[in-house]
């Protein structure tokens, strides 16, 4: 049981921070003033090693549109979450000391499922802003918060307007996009 309640807390600590890692790079990428919220909170999140990530970066890939410094820290962080779960299920510690040719094939599998993590965060994070942004276009259209959701979820939701047309004045692209990601992260379960 302590087990499970420790796996839980240090998923949940990781989730927030490659989620945020992600989210700043994808606020960055699209333009958003990173002064106001969430922008804010995202920053105080993940200034602690996306700021020493910037300044060993070259200045070619500095002055790049991606934040390459918070996709960087974000697979960082990624891949510390699967050592750190390796070393909590024995996984490494069993495999190094008992049988060293297996080592290579365990941290394999450790890059692979800190690969699945961060496609999970990166597709959840992207579903909890189009449902925000759904919900607000409904409740609270024209508020700061669907303006910001609206920049954020906008390069997405975009080309699947070209194809999916408004019914009765409902734009169903937000939805589309949700189903989309939702079959992304099935499809990330059985993989």
């Amino acid at each position: 049981m302590l087990i499970r309640i420790l796996a839980f807390l240090l998923e949940t600590l990781f989730f927030l921070l490659i989620g945020a890692a992600l989210l700043r790079a994808w606020m960055n990428w699209t333009r958003v003033n990173m002064s106001a919220q969430p922008g804010s909170f995202v920053m105080a999140l993940t200034d602690w090693i996306v700021k020493p990530l910037r300044r060993t970066l070259p200045q070619s890939l500095g002055k790049s549109r991606v934040d390459w410094a918070s996709v960087i820290a974000a697979v960082v962080l990624a891949l510390v979450y699967a050592m750190l779960w390796g070393l909590l299920f024995g996984v490494l510690l069993g495999v190094t000391h008992w049988m060293p040719d297996l080592a290579l094939t365990a941290l394999s599998g450790l890059f692979v499922f800190a690969l699945k993590m961060l496609v999970r965060v990166a597709l959840q994070t992207m579903m909890i802003l189009v449902i925000g942004f759904a919900i607000l276009s409904w409740v609270q259209p024209g508020s700061p918060v669907y303006n910001l959701l609206g920049r954020l979820t906008e390069p997405l939701l975009t080309p699947l307007r070209r194809f999916i047309p408004a019914i009765g004045g409902v734009d169903l692209s937000a939805l589309a996009l949700i189903l989309i990601l939702q079959i992304g992260l099935m499809v990330l379960g059985q993989a």
